[in-house]
């Protein structure tokens, strides 16, 4: 029987205090100099940062001494009602209502609202061989939407993968949209490769161009060879030519027997980042490459209930989802690091 530990604000202090620890997990809790709660997720391989009050953003992720993270602008998250004034995370919860990169045509924010919701509530859940760190949100717009998100993310004994979920309920009266995306902001690995055990239909390159992307003669030169031929880009081997961001879609991804998708960013040395999720959940997902003097990011999987071109773009697609008044969506991914030995058992 799992165990419930309701959190409260006045816990957090400057002073990192540790909420519990057993002979698996240490949990701890702080208030960074900007302000923002957070708290440590810890066990025998490394260490989840996750931001309970906003968005219940993944800030960082250490395992094995490995940093999962992409390089980024920020020393500390900030406090922010969109993402793009704290880009520097390793997760945050892409949605609910938009997602994507907003078009000239469209009214919302980068990635849409959920990225950094003010959380309502928090907890920690601890069974065995677990520890999980939930929370709810409830969004209400006068004449709008209303609806309750309710993410986790659980950590395993000994484990360096972890789960990531998020339930979210249309408490209107009224049908919903919805556009969600698990956007995992992986380390860029110098060298590194992309492997989709599984396969897929089709690698798709993103031929649009967002306002944030300034092209330069060769990246649109690189783009023009990638569009033709979009596996060529299988190595991470010439990070010139990945500034700025390359983006692409995939369809059709393929799945085993249990109904789960498998990606993985093989390092070289016999270590991977891996992703495993359920394509029934997410019917889309896209890969996002970058390689800036400021930033670099291997986001080698973003599962997705569309795509991240903005919500005029993606209704026109028909990738808009519709959930009716009282129903529920559930989406849960596992991510995360294997050593050498994990990564050759995994898959072979």
């Amino acid at each position: 029987m799992n165990t419930r530990i309701p959190l409260y604000p006045v816990l957090f202090s400057e002073q990192e205090k540790v909420l519990l620890q057993s002979e698996d997990f240490k949990v701890s809790a702080w208030v960074y100099p900007s302000g923002v709660l957070a708290v440590g997720l810890e066990n025998s391989r490394g260490r989840l940062v996750v931001l309970p009050y906003q968005g219940q953003m993944i800030w960082s992720a250490v395992f094995d001494g490995c940093d999962l993270t992409m390089t980024n602008l920020f020393e500390q998250p900030r406090p922010s009602p969109t993402v793009i004034d704290t880009y520097g995370c390793f997760m945050f919860h892409s949605g609910l209502l938009r997602n994507g990169c907003p078009a000239p045509d469209d009214t919302h924010a980068l990635h849409g609202e959920m990225p950094c919701a003010p959380m309502d509530t928090a907890w920690l859940e601890i069974g065995e061989g677990v520890v999980s760190l939930g929370g709810t949100y409830q969004y209400a717009k006068g004449f709008g939407d209303r609806y309750r998100a309710t993410p986790s993310v659980t950590l395993r004994a000994d484990s360096a993968l972890f789960d990531i979920d998020m339930d979210v309920t249309n408490l209107a009266g009224k049908p919903m949209e919805l556009m969600y995306m698990a956007h995992m902001n992986y380390a860029y690995v110098a060298g590194a490769r992309f492997v989709e055990p599984l396969g897929m239909q089709r690698l798709r390159l993103r031929t649009s161009v967002p306002d944030h992307v300034k092209p330069t003669p060769d990246w649109s030169a690189y783009m023009a060879q990638l569009a033709e031929h979009p596996a060529q880009l299988a190595c991470l081997d010439t990070p010139a030519l990945y500034d700025p961001e390359i983006v692409f879609f995939f369809d059709d991804v393929g799945a085993d027997a249990s109904g789960h998708a498998h990606f993985l960013l093989d390092h070289p040395n016999g270590a991977a980042f891996y992703t495993r999720y359920r394509p029934k959940e997410f019917e889309h997902a896209a890969r996002w490459i970058l390689h800036s003097p400021d930033q670099q990011v291997a986001a080698f999987v973003l599962p997705s209930t569309c795509e991240p071109e903005g919500y005029n773009a993606e209704k026109a697609k028909g990738h808009v989802r519709v959930l009716a008044a009282g129903a529920s969506a559930s989406f849960s991914v596992t991510t995360g690091y294997l050593n050498a030995r994990e990564r050759q058992t995994l898959l072979g």
